[in-house]
């Protein structure tokens, strides 16, 4: 992973700093709105390391995303005091054995192969829980309580409340943003991204590439989990259509319009993307066209995305400084 140049990491901290003071000032529905959009903000953050580190394009990324929300909905359907350690811990433990077991078969192939068997793991998890009538079928399962954040019957925080639940998020998505950049600054990361760059060299080397794609699969598809696990605990319902394949192609959308392999890229394409389709269907019936063409667009004139777009414009900036001064001199 590149280091984040100074200037741009200021402008992520201001951004963090708005997030921050923004339910004190903001509405309650868009201070719910964002809430959502941070949840899939660490969503697309956990695809972007399959996607922008790894190599790895999986278009059934959302089935780890809605097996996180399954489990907290099926284990505490009817709990009248769901525990938040034991919940969070069966969801990312489940989460973590479904992403393994799937990724030791997927990533025995690659390329066009590798995005089809992905596929169709996530449409076998769609139509397992949209056909059972015991996990609520196409109807979804509603969640009777929040969680409890609590430790030795002191409340930490009140997940019931929008408010301490937006907070809470926000947390939340710092701390897998912090952890991903940890990771992918360690060795490991650097072979995942030489593996991206050229598999067979690294294999040449002597590493076991399977081995390094399938952690970076789990990790993955464990925070994907997460992600769902915290959308459940919010709306407190659940639904099939988080298993859609829909949902995966809308999120690599996402992370390839904030730009790949940055995290932050993500972060910023899913806060585009949620904030267009929420603004541009005041503006006309026919929203999707728009939304349509500033896609094209960005993908023609930004084709690393935004986040690249910023890394540009901070690259420009140098070069003109350094011209500058050589001038001055």
């Amino acid at each position: 992973m590149k280091k984040t140049p100074g200037p741009i990491m200021l402008f992520l901290l201001l951004c963090i700093g708005l997030l921050a003071i923004f339910p004190l000032v903001g509405d309650d529905f868009y201070t719910e709105l964002i809430t959502k959009i941070m949840i899939l903000s660490i969503f697309t953050i956990s695809l972007d390391l399959l996607i922008g580190f790894t190599g790895l394009i999986s278009f059934g990324h959302a089935a780890f995303f809605g097996i996180g929300a399954y489990f907290l909905a099926i284990f505490f359907q009817d709990a009248e005091q769901i525990n938040y350690w034991w919940a969070l811990t069966l969801t990312l433990s489940g989460t973590a054995l479904a992403s393994l077991i799937v990724g030791w078969i997927c990533i025995r192939t690659s390329g066009i192969y590798f995005i089809m068997l992905t596929l169709a793991f996530a449409q076998m998890f769609f139509y397992f829980f949209f056909e059972s009538p015991h996990f609520g079928g196409d109807d979804g399962i509603f969640i009777s309580s929040k969680p409890d954040l609590s430790i030795a019957a002191e409340e930490l925080v009140d997940l019931g409340n929008e408010h301490h639940f937006y907070y809470f998020v926000l947390t939340w998505m710092v701390a897998v943003y912090l952890f991903l950049s940890m990771v992918l600054r360690a060795p490991f990361g650097y072979i995942l991204v030489a593996i991206k760059a050229n598999e067979q060299r690294v294999r040449a080397l002597g590493y076991s590439t399977q081995y390094y794609k399938l952690v970076s699969f789990v990790i993955a598809g464990t925070i994907a989990g997460l992600a769902g696990f915290l959308e459940a605990a919010h709306t407190s319902f659940v639904t099939p259509a988080y298993l859609s394949w829909h949902e995966s192609g809308i999120a690599i959308m996402m992370v390839v319009l904030g730009g790949m392999g940055t995290l932050f890229g993500a972060v910023i394409g899913t806060f585009a993307v949620v904030f267009l389709q929420d603004l541009l269907p005041a503006i006309t019936d026919h929203w999707q066209i728009i939304m349509g063409g500033i896609v094209i667009a960005i993908v023609l004139f930004l084709p690393n995305g935004i986040a690249g777009a910023l890394y540009s414009l901070h690259a420009l900036l140098n070069k003109k400084g350094l011209a500058k001064a050589d001038a001055d001199d």
